[in-house]
């Protein structure tokens, strides 16, 4: 009898250790295996580099690859590789506020206010604009849609002692930086705006001309055709007729071209549209 209870016993713990050992076995490796750590990834993290903007030399701080998406600072912060844990780079021309846009724009991919869309309208709006309910423009006829007003739409710059639209600004550098979808995103801000006096406008455009290339013609482009849709605007504006008597510029110039062509344009579906008489 105590035979048998022996047997029996032996019987069990035999089995437990078969049943052990195939546990073991379809784990996938015994237990040496299971306490091999793993290797640790050396993720050195990027440099931080302080930039000295403005007059004033307000200080911002950026991570050296955020900034190397642009060929301009990528080629800045080369040139302070010397010294890898202290670059600085000094732009005592640029406007703080504008700056502070771009690196935004380089961290977020927007800046504000941000561009959305707007579902029931299925329209793309600015992200205040639709929060806060727009009162009727002055100047209806300027601008392409909902915006606010001309001080939110404009930002004072100090080097030319006038206010000048802020997403021509943005645009003038992003061309600057060599950031082109940026300078897409700021030209379809600027076209989203509404309710801009025409002096802003002209000193616009004007700042246009001068910080962009001759090859590079969309921003130009936008103003031209702005003032050919609202010229009636523009026509009663003295700002418009001194700026025309003054002339000497290529916005006038090519503003001329321009209207000669608008003019041609509307002369030819006009007489396509009369029978010609002999």
């Amino acid at each position: 009898m105590f035979k048998r209870a022996f047997r029996s016993q032996d019987q069990a713990q035999s089995q437990n250790r078969v049943d052990k050992a195939a546990r073991l076995k379809k784990s996938g490796g015994s237990s040496a295996k299971e306490h091999v750590k793993a290797k640790p990834v050396n993720i050195t993290p990027s440099p931080i580099v302080t930039l000295t903007i403005g007059r004033e030399g307000r200080l911002f701080a950026a991570h050296e690859d955020v900034l190397s998406q642009s060929p301009f600072f990528e080629a800045a912060c080369k040139r302070e590789s010397l010294d890898v844990m202290n670059k600085r780079i000094s732009l005592p021309d640029e406007e703080p506020e504008i700056f502070s846009a771009v690196l935004e724009y380089l961290y977020k991919g927007d800046y504000y206010p941000r561009l959305v869309h707007n579902r029931h309208r299925n329209s793309w709006e600015l992200e205040d604009r639709m929060r806060t309910p727009q009162k009727p423009s002055p100047n209806p006829d300027i601008g392409g849609g909902h915006a606010g007003t001309a001080s939110e739409a404009a930002v004072y710059l100090s080097s030319i002692g006038a206010e000048i639209l802020r997403d021509t600004v943005i645009y003038c550098a992003a061309d600057k930086y060599g950031l082109e979808e940026l300078k897409r995103l700021a030209l379809r801000k600027q076209g989203l705006q509404a309710g801009i006096d025409v002096g802003t406008i002209l000193r616009s455009a004007q700042y246009a001309y001068a910080n962009t290339p001759d090859s590079d013609s969309r921003l130009r482009a936008h103003y031209l055709a702005l003032i050919i849709r609202c010229r009636k605007t523009f026509k009663r504006s003295g700002t418009m007729q001194a700026e025309m008597e003054a002339g000497g510029s290529k916005l006038f110039f090519d503003l001329f071209v321009a209207m000669c062509n608008h003019l041609d344009d509307v002369i030819d579906v006009t007489n396509g549209r009369t029978p010609k008489t002999v």
